[in-house]
């Protein structure tokens, strides 16, 4: 793995034992393109050949963390031969590979955590964000489904109560209220959570790697059991709701700033 990778929207930086991902789109408020996702997948995959690194710390650029897929990016995608299911792929692939890591995997979260960024938030083992930081699943709001394996993270993580209000409100979830209904490892000040994220990479980095290996493994089977089932039923249903009509209506009125009028 090299130290650093030439992927637009993403940097990936090797600092000693600790492998640094970040989102770096800030003038999109970090939302991923289909080059990034692949590229962050590829990155965990070669993770099973790297003994050297012991610990991930995935973040977003600036003041956000990241707004979900770079809905911008979409014609210029098309132009590529780039599909909806090509993309729906790229992002399950990302999350089940932070999953899958040998590795444990820390998120640190500021300010936006929308859309897929909010699976890829809870795909890692770790989740810490500062106060200010929200965390919005608006599918529902432009005709859409959460996807990324988000039925399945969220409901390990809090329960299926949060997962329902999450996903069928479409409404922001504070971060302070993320942590009290049990979705987060943490939430700090935002003056303090680069040292709380760092003072706990520095502790796993020097932990012993096949340890954390197996008991990370041993936790997700347990809790993700239906991670896969989640992918494949989102990625179905989304490809769905892409072609139809309340979907082409929340996206006009998304770009155009008014009310969707969905079909009856």
């Amino acid at each position: 793995m090299s130290d650093s990778d030439n992927t637009p929207g993403l940097q990936i930086v090797r600092d000693d034992r600790i492998l640094r991902v970040t989102i770096d789109n800030p003038a999109r408020k970090n939302a991923i393109g289909y080059d990034a996702m692949v590229a962050i997948g590829d990155t965990f995959e070669k993770l099973k050949q790297d003994r050297d690194i012991r610990v991930v710390i995935v973040t977003g650029a600036g003041a956000d963390f990241c707004t979900g897929a770079d809905l911008a990016s979409g014609q210029s995608d098309q132009e590529r031969g780039i599909t909806s299911e090509m993309t729906m792929d790229a992002a399950n692939r990302m999350v089940r590979s932070i999953v899958d890591a040998p590795v444990p995997v820390v998120a640190r979260v500021r300010g936006a955590t929308a859309g897929v960024a909010v699976a890829l938030a809870l795909a890692a083992d770790l989740t810490y964000a500062s106060d200010e930081a929200y965390f919005l699943h608006a599918f529902i709001n432009i005709g859409l489904m959460p996807d990324g394996g988000a039925a399945a993270l969220v409901a390990a993580a809090a329960g299926r109560a949060l997962a329902n209000e999450m996903a069928l409100l479409g409404e922001r979830l504070p971060a302070t209220e993320a942590l009290r209904r049990g979705l987060l490892a943490g939430v700090l000040p935002a003056d303090e959570l680069d040292a709380k994220v760092e003072a706990v990479a520095a502790k796993l980095a020097r932990g012993p790697r096949r340890a954390l290996e197996l008991t990370k493994s041993n936790l997700n089977r347990v809790t993700l059991a239906g991670l896969d089932e989640a992918l494949e039923a989102e990625k179905a249903g989304q490809c769905e709701l892409l072609k139809s009509k309340d979907f082409a209506e929340g996206a006009t009125a998304m770009l155009t700033k008014r009310a969707p009028v969905f079909e009856p």
